[in-house]
């Protein structure tokens, strides 16, 4: 079955207003490493993923900071051994690849730090290796502020470099626009 070229006849969809969605871009994320906690091998596995982990920002190939408390038991909505490590959008991509490709039989929860702290830990979660069942109600539907961290480090919700200009963006998908449209396997973007 072919899905229809264009999506103009839905009632609602996703946001496409520029503002609204750079406004809304999650900026900081938590990866959670799990490990059964009466297994030795899962937890030293744990501990040399976290250690990798650490000699890479130093070496600069991303910025990733683990938390320097490894959960030895449940905690929080977490129900086994784990660790954070907390992770700005400027190192997502290279964090994500990395942990995809070294987390051997671990789990790896995925999610977004917002104001939304129990549908960021449901919902909006995503999962490297089998899932484990989350303690949701040890976590707020809702908080004041974003539970951003670092903030020295000048990345995430802390950043202070400028957003590009409308006019900047328009230039830059026009460039992409017009290099993808000779690529018969790449869909166009819609006119209006």
């Amino acid at each position: 079955m072919q899905l229809p070229l264009s999506t103009d006849t839905m009632v609602s969809g996703p946001p496409t207003d520029v503002d609204e969605v750079l406004d809304n871009e999650i900026k900081e994320w938590h990866f959670h490493i799990y490990f059964h906690q009466k297994n030795a091998r899962e937890h030293q596995a744990a501990l040399a993923l976290r250690d990798a982990v650490l000699r890479l920002r130093r070496d600069g190939v991303f910025v990733a900071v683990p938390l320097w408390r490894v959960n030895l038991e449940p905690m929080g909505p977490h129900p086994a051994g784990s660790y954070e490590i907390w992770c700005p959008k400027e190192s997502f991509a290279e964090v994500f690849s990395y942990l995809t490709l070294h987390r051997g039989e671990l789990s790896v929860l995925v999610h977004p730090l917002t104001r939304e702290e129990r549908k960021d830990h449901d919902t909006r979660r995503v999962w490297m290796g089998p899932e484990y069942r989350l303690d949701l109600d040890a976590l707020p539907r809702f908080s004041p502020q974003v539970p951003s961290q670092y903030h020295n480090l000048n990345l995430g919700y802390s950043s202070k470099a400028e957003r590009p200009s409308r006019e900047e963006l328009s230039r830059r998908g026009a460039a992409i626009e017009d290099i993808l449209k000779n690529e018969p396997e790449a869909a166009p973007a819609p006119s209006s």
